[in-house]
């Protein structure tokens, strides 16, 4: 049933409402996320991001946005993208990343724009705020179903299948028992997540790029190792991913459109509203200066991360191969035996321990975006109980089967993208006014 009900919300017509959305709002804009990516990035590293006052600073804000979508999905959701479509599914990914940009540039302004205090002073704001505010009299209903899949996605895609994930890898690499792995990730989840949003973003604003930089140092290293290699692999990956007679007659070039776009939002996140929960609580001086900085995640996330993992499979040869016992390779293993054809057993541990810290990032991320959906939805009692339920989700998740919380947390995903989008394209003028007069703002300073 659930499979079923999953496979129905994933289906064509949602991956094409999401890509036709991201092609929509950025003609609407003018192509200025294209456009200005470079600014985007310049602001999100450079001092405009580190600017904090009494808030966190809008680099913070983006590494909890990050932190909650660098996760198993840039090792194992690439590998098994690229199993089933093919190298040109990670073409579609990347298309994904880019259309995905104007998703997260607009639904972050809204939020910023629409936010307000809680009762702790903290800003807080999303796609459930901007729904009660500016939809009129569906705007309530949508808000707290929005918030009631945002909550109980947390619950699965970011604590239960992470730390199962993260268990299973040390298991099969240094075979640590997956309940020593789940209680160490529930008890440091808790007391980080117990400080709240300063705490996790203090955490996330240095764990999230330590981690990143390493892996992209030790994917770069598998493709500079087969660099040969990388010429043909970019060749076929475009040549299947833009095969009109195989997107037209053949399962290959539908898989790959398919299972690009679908991995892609999945790591990615753009138009599910959650990177605009964590946009929402930066100090900034205009709404869509952190919409910019928040709309550098697909970038980071997809483009970086998820092309240095799928150039190291394609490059290294691993693709399509099977394992001693005849299976295809698949998921992590298939990255595993990538990163092994240069750096030996060693390559393993790495992207093991990767898993691990990606799936912990992702914990932390997603408490975050899900509280805030739980204290909407409670009108900000019990806080809490929530973290404590969060962090005991971790420790069940490292030991029992997860197929069903992973399918029932999918289609919360689906839930919860369908309104946001909804929403975004009923906005989208506000949110094009916001933008446009900012880019004035920043072109008159220029002269």
């Amino acid at each position: 049933m659930l499979k079923t009900i999953d496979e129905l919300l994933w289906g064509p017509g949602t991956l094409l409402l999401l890509l036709g959305t991201g092609m929509f709002l950025h003609i609407r804009l003018r192509f200025l996320p294209w456009r200005n990516l470079g600014r985007a990035l310049s602001s999100a590293l450079g001092r405009t991001g580190r600017r904090s006052g009494n808030g966190i600073s809008p680099f913070s804000a983006l590494m909890t946005a990050l932190a909650a979508t660098l996760g198993t999905g840039n090792i194992v959701g690439v590998a098994t993208a690229l199993v089933a479509g093919g190298p040109g599914a990670l073409v579609w990914m990347e298309v994904s990343a880019l259309l995905g940009m104007s998703i997260i540039l607009t639904e972050s302004t809204l939020a910023v724009r629409h936010r307000r205090k809680n009762r702790k002073c903290e800003w807080v704001g999303g796609p459930m705020y901007v729904m009660e505010a500016r939809l009129g009299a569906a705007g309530r209903p949508m808000a707290m179903l929005f918030s009631l899949f945002a909550a109980c996605a947390s619950l699965g895609i970011g604590s239960m299948t992470q730390a199962n994930a993260a268990a299973g890898a040390l298991e099969s690499i240094l075979s640590v028992p997956p309940a020593l792995t789940g209680s160490i990730l529930a008890l440091l989840a808790l007391v980080i997540i117990l400080g709240g949003i300063r705490s996790i973003s203090r955490v996330s604003a240095v764990l999230v790029p330590v981690m990143g930089v390493l892996y992209l140092a030790a994917g770069l290293a598998v493709i500079i190792g087969h660099w040969a290699s990388l010429p043909s692999a970019l060749v076929q990956m475009v040549r299947e991913a833009f095969s009109f007679r195989a997107a037209a007659g053949g399962a290959a070039g539908i898989a790959a459109i398919r299972w690009g776009i679908a991995r892609g939002i999945f790591t990615n996140e753009a138009g599910l509203g959650s990177s605009a929960i964590a946009a929402a609580s930066a100090e900034t001086s205009h709404p869509a200066q952190q919409g910019y900085i928040s709309m550098t995640g697909p970038f980071f996330d997809t483009i970086l991360m998820c092309s240095v993992t799928g150039l190291a499979i394609c490059c290294s040869g691993v693709l399509g191969t099977t394992d001693t016992a005849g299976h295809l390779l698949d998921g992590a293993a298939l990255t595993i035996a990538a990163f092994e054809t240069v750096l030996g057993s060693a390559g393993g541990t790495f992207v093991a321990v990767s898993i691990v810290l990606f799936a912990f990032s992702t914990i932390l991320g997603w408490e975050y975006l899900g509280e805030k959906a739980f204290e909407y939805l409670s009108g900000g009692r019990g806080i809490t109980s929530y973290r404590a339920v969060f962090a005991l989700a971790a420790l069940v998740g490292a030991i029992v089967s997860l197929d069903t919380v992973f399918r029932f947390s999918d289609i919360c995903n689906a839930l919860m993208c369908l309104p946001n989008l909804l929403c975004l394209l009923v906005l989208s003028s506000e949110a094009a006014r916001e933008i446009e007069a900012y880019d004035r703002i920043k072109t008159r300073k220029k002269l």
